[in-house]
């Protein structure tokens, strides 16, 4: 039954086990057809786009940038280590040292182009023109909010504020919520009953059904809703349960893609909020002050190849439908099943066929950061053994987009990184306590060290010195003092984190290779501290990592450029449990420490929306009018 009024559709399980009706709200059905693509065959292009010779340009200036460096430090290193021949270990460290120095240049890179972008620049390059507030919206949008075991109370909180924020909002009429639950049978209950309660209080439709069997999960979730509503809408927002998106920005997405038809997606870019503990509120921090800088300079290069990250974006339906339906995969995980990193794989798909996918930068486009280290490290297993499942469909799918190739290939590279950062560390020992090497002779010369600083911390300096340029933005932080003392508490914080991330990600990595699966449940939300015997448990291998790299550094005789490293490993405990408690949080939030500005929805009218929209045929464009209402 559709409508207004609920269903309850019975379901049973494989076994035979009764499961709990499925219940749903919703409108009449329009069906959408989404093929399964077929991945070994190179699909007819729906949209054709003219060769742009500008951001192919970008593109090879960004390279140059991130290589010449990394030749210049291998060079250096090779006549350090090999004026004699360069035998089997000092070239499996030169093999190493190379491609890393080049991945911290990559983002080196990135980061100085977007803060050119937008400090030199003025962001003319990446502004979108005026919107018409003359202009009504055509088309017509469902925000789709999929949920699973969540917090529903406050899922419909954040749907209220956006809600109630487009009815602020011209061309308001034309969106309509949809809660998508994947939950189970007794949060699914409680879903019902909020839902019940509150679906007359909201001013728009608020549709709601559930699943009553989770298959696919979130892109199955997504592939249903479009087989049987898509032909109703011409555009979706895809949102997460933790996403809040302002009335605004929504509205200027989809008149972005009535004036844009050949664009498919247009991804934000969204910032962190609604930190609770201290380890969130520092996440927060460094999203609001180092993110813009690094997103302007990957908008500027990805062009009509932008990412998708699956939540906070505006997608074609029509597009979607036909270039998206994603098959299940042969043999067992973590290399077949359902594909579980879908998003990135999706913005693949839909270039494929010739849409154009695009990233903006908004001010108020947000989500929620896990609430603490372990609660990211889980989160991020999970993201692990999705972007390795991509590997093998780089050879499997014919047709892909050759930047789309690179991002699905970074993607799985960035979580090669840490086994390889470990094996450098390993191997300069190694090769110290053998006598192959000196202990200073693979160590930076004063130049290349110099070069490495700005490298690794040359973001953030950039990111500071945007912020400080302008006022408002200043302000925002608290200030400038309050912002520099935030900086240097995130720098040392983040020594301290990065080879905890490193041996985690690299036993995710093995873990996953190895066959073991990770688990795709609810996320874990809210926390409040964990017991310090739980966080030496979960830390263990870090402990004992880091006691076979302090005898090995002694012997060594390198203790000293090994202290951060083993630092980190040996205070993974006590840095996850403290950062994990929200009283610390609370008294961060009343010193002052890593302070950013409210969110629009805590201020007493709307702030001017800030929307960058990146050209791709080079016209010069003007900025979105504050009062575009």
């Amino acid at each position: 039954m559709t409508g207004n009024g609920g269903v309850q559709a019975p379901h049973g399980d494989a076994e035979g086990e009764p499961l709990a009706r499925a219940f749903e709200h919703v409108p009449a059905e329009t069906p959408l057809a989404m093929p399964e693509q077929d991945f070994g065959t190179k699909p007819a292009m729906t949209m054709r786009r003219p060769l742009n010779i500008d951001i192919w340009a970008r593109r090879l200036l960004v390279v140059l940038l991130a290589l010449l460096p990394a030749a210049m430090a291998g060079h250096e290193m090779r006549q350090s280590i090999g004026l004699d021949g360069i035998d089997w270990m000092e070239g499996l460290y030169l093999a190493l040292f190379i491609p890393l120095f080049a991945w911290i240049a990559f983002g080196f890179a990135t980061a100085m182009i977007g803060f050119l972008l937008l400090t030199v620049g003025k962001g003319r390059s990446v502004t979108p023109r005026p919107l018409n507030p003359a202009t009504p919206l055509k088309g017509k949008t469902a925000i789709l909010l999929p949920v699973c075991n969540e917090d529903f109370l406050g899922v419909l909180g954040r749907l209220s504020i956006m809600e109630r924020s487009l009815a602020q909002v011209m061309g308001g009429e034309r969106f309509e919520f949809f809660i998508l639950s994947d939950s189970n049978v007794e949060s699914g209950e409680v879903e019902r009953r909020a839902y019940q309660e509150m679906r007359d209080s909201f001013s728009r439709p608020v549709h709601y059904r559930r699943r009553a069997l989770n298959i696919g999960r979130k892109p199955g979730n997504i592939a249903e809703w479009v087989q049987r509503f898509g032909g109703g809408y011409d555009y979706m927002v895809v949102l997460d349960a933790d996403s809040v998106v302002s009335g605004q920005t929504m509205a200027r997405l989809a008149a972005d893609m009535e004036r844009h038809p050949h664009v498919g997606l247009i991804q934000t870019v969204p910032t962190v909020m609604g930190a609770a503990t201290l380890f969130a509120r520092w996440q927060q921090f460094a999203s609001r002050l180092f993110g813009p800088t690094s997103a302007a300079g990957m908008i500027w290069w990805a062009g009509s190849e932008g990412m998708f990250w699956g939540h906070n974006a505006i997608v074609r339906v029509s597009a979607f439908a036909e270039s998206c339906g994603l098959p299940e995969l042969p043999g067992r995980a973590p290399f077949g099943g359902h594909i579980l990193s879908h998003d990135m794989l999706e913005a693949a798909l839909l270039r494929r066929r010739g849409w154009d996918v695009h990233m903006v930068t908004a001010d108020d486009s947000f989500e929620e950061f896990p609430p603490s280290m372990p609660d990211l490290f889980t989160r991020d297993r999970r993201w692990c053994q999705g972007n390795i499942q991509h590997v093998p469909l780089l050879v499997k799918i014919k047709g892909l987009h050759p930047v789309s190739r690179f991002q699905l290939l970074v993607g799985a590279s960035a979580y090669c990184t840490s086994p390889l950062w470990l094996l450098l560390m390993l191997v300069v020992l190694g090769g110290a306590i053998s006598g192959l090497w000196p202990p200073t002779a693979v160590l930076p010369s004063g130049g290349l060290l110099a070069l490495t600083v700005v490298l690794l911390f040359g973001p953030k300096i950039l990111a500071i010195l945007w912020a400080m340029a302008d006022p408002a933005r200043r302000i925002g932080f608290g200030g400038a003092a309050r912002m520099t003392r935030g900086v240097i508490v995130d720098i040392i914080l983040s020594i301290l984190m990065a080879p905890v991330a490193m041996l985690t990600q690299t036993i995710n990595l093995f873990g996953i290779l190895m066959g073991k699966k990770a688990s795709w449940n609810g996320q874990t939300r809210d926390r409040d501290g964990m017991a310090i015997t739980s966080a030496i448990w979960l830390f263990k291998w870090h402990l004992l990592l880091g006691a076979v790299l302090t005898a090995m550094a002694v012997k060594a005789g390198s203790l000293g450029w090994m202290s951060p490293v083993v630092a980190g490993l040996f205070a993974a405990p006590v840095l996850a449990a403290v950062t994990a408690r929200k009283d610390l949080g609370r008294r961060a939030e009343e010193s002052g420490l890593f302070e950013v500005a409210d969110p629009w929805w805590r201020t007493q009218s709307y702030r001017p929306l800030r929307f960058r929209w990146p050209t791709t045929d080079g016209r010069p464009v003007g900025p979105l009018p504050a009062n575009d209402e």
